[in-house]
């Protein structure tokens, strides 16, 4: 028995994890000028933004409470848990995905720029939320996979 709580103890940090990564951190990222107070945006691209991280904010709220407070001996809040990160982290790859169609970009100038890295020669360069979101996805990921 001690080996499934122990199981569900790590299952229950690694989706706190993904969790704060897709509703905490993404609320101080864009309540700056890069995003909400940008003067660069439109006012409704604003308003947006700030009704994403809020909601998301909410969203992450409600997933700590399944993970931490809700008393049950059953996986089904865990699977909630992994569901709502799913389904946060699944919208931005989607939108990554089709960006073309609606004129959307990875980053603005004036934003949080890709990190540059000189290898052997080469430039390459590190989207900041495409890799902080991938990584999160392999956090989720590997929660999953150890509910099964």
């Amino acid at each position: 028995m001690d080996n499934i709580n122990d199981t569900f103890f790590t299952v229950r940090v690694l989706l706190t994890i993904a969790t704060l990564g897709c509703s905490v951190i993404p609320m101080f990222a864009d309540f700056n000028k890069t995003h909400a107070t940008n003067p660069l945006w439109t006012g409704h691209a604003r308003y947006h933004v700030v009704w994403q991280c809020i909601s998301y904010g909410w969203l992450g709220i409600f997933s700590l409470f399944l993970l931490w407070f809700y008393e049950s001996e059953s996986v089904l809040p865990l699977y909630i848990s992994a569901f709502i990160c799913a389904s946060i982290y699944g919208g931005f790859f989607m939108a990554l995905m089709v960006k073309n169609l609606y004129g959307g970009k990875t980053y603005d100038e004036n934003g949080y720029l890709p990190i540059e890295f000189n290898i052997g020669g080469k430039t390459l360069y590190i989207n900041q939320n495409i890799t902080a979101f991938s990584i999160m996805v392999a956090v989720l990921t590997v929660a999953v996979y150890m509910l099964f």
